[in-house]
């Protein structure tokens, strides 16, 4: 974990004494990235993919509906996450998983009730992300994740979050269903270009931000294509298991991971490791 001064006026964690009247210590709002952290998204995706048809199916409240119920849900536990003065293993992977649901629905609301083309759908929210981190950028100088503690850091940080997923759900569905790719074909796609932006990274010495952001968003349609391939029937390219089971399935392992992770702190980073990183 790390502290830096931020524009708030309540006490510090561990009852630090604030540094001057209106500000305080306030220690990273997101975990570490481990192996930890990629494999939650990657079932985090899977479950905004699989629960949105879910709920879209069994709820009876339709698409519209079922964006507005999320939504609201989404709002309050975000609410909740801007509240917390560090880390919360639980808050943030809630949070995390709303906001898969919620950009599954946004890109699905635009296809389906809208009838916009998923490649209009996929470049609009390329390009609307790509401003999120141009402002964000310029506001802040940075668009690391090892310094998302002030309240301005954090909001881009979930507004970028939000339209990841929304471009990897346009992207997956462009892959697996506009280019008649299928979801395994897509899956293994999708996992070569992550692997390739590893390589890059630690071989050929991209850019750890970028590279970050850019596995962040390829871990979308990636989860995408593994939910629906579990999820639809076998006529459609599925393994048939359904959207119950998947979602089920997926959604306990989270949750152990989630409880393993609350218990061991092992994706909280020391003060000393966060302030290299941000360096």
């Amino acid at each position: 974990m790390t502290y830096e001064l931020s524009e708030t006026s309540q006490a510090a964690p561990g009852g630090a004494t604030p540094a001057r009247h209106g500000h305080r210590l306030r220690w990273n709002k997101v975990p570490e990235v481990t192996a930890y952290f990629w494999i939650i998204k990657v079932l985090c995706t899977t479950v905004g993919e699989t629960a949105a048809d879910l709920l879209n199916e069994k709820a009876g409240l339709g698409l519209t509906g079922v964006s507005v119920l999320m939504s609201a849900l989404l709002a309050a536990v975000l609410v909740v996450q801007f509240r917390t003065t560090s880390y919360r293993a639980g808050v943030y992977w809630l949070a995390v998983a709303l906001i898969s649901v919620v950009g599954t629905l946004i890109s699905d609301n635009l296809t389906d009730n809208l009838g916009v083309p998923l490649e209009t759908s996929t470049t609009v929210f390329a390009l609307v992300l790509a401003v999120v981190f141009v402002v964000w950028y310029r506001r802040e100088r940075t668009l690391s994740i090892h310094s998302i503690d002030t309240t301005s850091r954090e909001s881009f940080y979930w507004l970028a979050v939000l339209f990841t997923f929304a471009l990897g759900t346009a992207a997956g569905d462009l892959a697996s269903e506009g280019m008649n790719l299928g979801y395994s074909l897509s899956a293994v796609l999708f996992a070569l270009v992550i692997a390739a932006v590893a390589v890059a990274h630690f071989a050929l010495g991209l850019d750890a931000v970028w590279s970050f952001w850019i596995a962040y968003i390829l871990t979308r349609p990636l989860g995408a294509s593994i939910g629906d391939y579990l999820s639809q029937p076998n006529a459609a390219g599925g393994l048939g298991l359904g959207t119950v089971v998947t979602s089920v399935l997926f959604l306990a392992v989270i949750v152990g991971l989630v409880v393993y992770l609350t218990v061991t702190r092992r994706d909280v980073a020391e003060p000393e490791s966060v302030a290299r990183q941000a360096a």
